[in-house]
């Protein structure tokens, strides 16, 4: 049981040279916290600190589930999960950190990374997609995405956006990209113009700091940056139409970092989900409270 009161998220915003790593202390309207999960967390890329997640008020209103593993699967602890798509039996993962992003090819079942690109040192990888036979990858502050090939990676193309580039997936029709505000912009695959906006809310208040999302049977799943919860989001309306709380899922040790990772099996009906350096992927079903 998620026992939480309040509403959402609007923390200040705070940058160290591009990189989302200054701990924050979050600042809610009618907010509140009730725990914090784990301690500070020191991430390989030092001095930069990474806060753990913590456990954030939400409406008692708006349905809520935990989660039950079904498996798991190893994953690599060195990965800074930034995007994760599966299709087949593989698991496309993008990866950040300037001078060691990727974007990989992971087998499912071993975690054994079969194919790597590595990205320009000065850029730090953000969210994938796979929309047909290209993967879209989004970079943090360049202003810059890459289309590739699926198969051998080679890239097809670029693309502009601002202010920053956080998460991606695709509803079929269009991409669906997030930048750390509550706002989710709907870009044609072709053009990469912005198509139509919405505002993610949770009753009348906005969700800032949507990241890695995920498009689940007609639903837009986004993790909220630094904390244990993906959102639930109508795509017609932004409405926030459930809360997954997967506190316990991270590891309590100094590597592991925060949840950033969604991926779906559409065909078998499966979630996966995993975080930045974390040394596990889960598979889960969702548990409504």
């Amino acid at each position: 049981m998620i026992n939480l009161q309040g509403s959402l998220f609007d923390p200040p915003r705070d940058r160290v040279s591009g990189f989302r790593c200054t701990p924050i202390g979050p600042q809610f309207s009618r907010v509140l916290i009730l725990s914090i999960l784990g301690s500070l967390t020191i991430i390989a890329c030092a001095p930069q600190q990474y806060q753990a997640p913590a456990r954030t008020a939400i409406p008692v209103s708006t349905p809520q589930f935990t989660y039950k593993i079904v498996n798991t699967y190893p994953h690599d602890p060195g990965a800074f999960t930034q995007g994760l798509v599966y299709e087949d039996g593989f698991l496309y993962e993008g990866t950040g950190l300037r001078g060691q992003s990727t974007l990989r090819r992971v087998d499912l079942t071993s975690g054994a990374v079969v194919q790597s690109l590595a990205l320009d040192p000065e850029l730090f990888g953000e969210g994938i997609t796979l929309f047909g036979d290209r993967i879209f990858q989004l970079t943090l502050t360049s202003g810059i995405g890459f289309v590739y090939d699926q198969q051998s990676f080679s890239k097809l193309d670029e693309f502009s956006y601002t202010p920053e580039g956080w998460g991606l997936t695709h509803d079929g029709r269009e991409l669906i990209m997030s930048d750390g505000s509550a706002e989710l912009r709907f870009l044609d695959p072709e053009s990469f113009h912005v198509i139509s906006r919405v505002t993610v809310t949770d009753g009348d208040l906005p969700v800032q700091w949507l990241n890695e999302l995920e498009y689940v049977e007609g639903e837009i799943y986004a993790n909220v940056w630094q904390t244990d919860l993906i959102a639930r989001i109508s795509p017609d309306t932004g409405e926030v139409l459930g809360w997954i709380d997967l506190a316990g899922l991270r590891r309590d040790e100094p590597s592991a970092g925060v949840l950033n990772g969604i991926a779906y099996d559409s065909e078998g009906r499966r979630l996966f989900v995993t975080g930045k350096n974390w040394p596990e992927l889960f598979e889960i079903e969702l548990v409504s409270e």
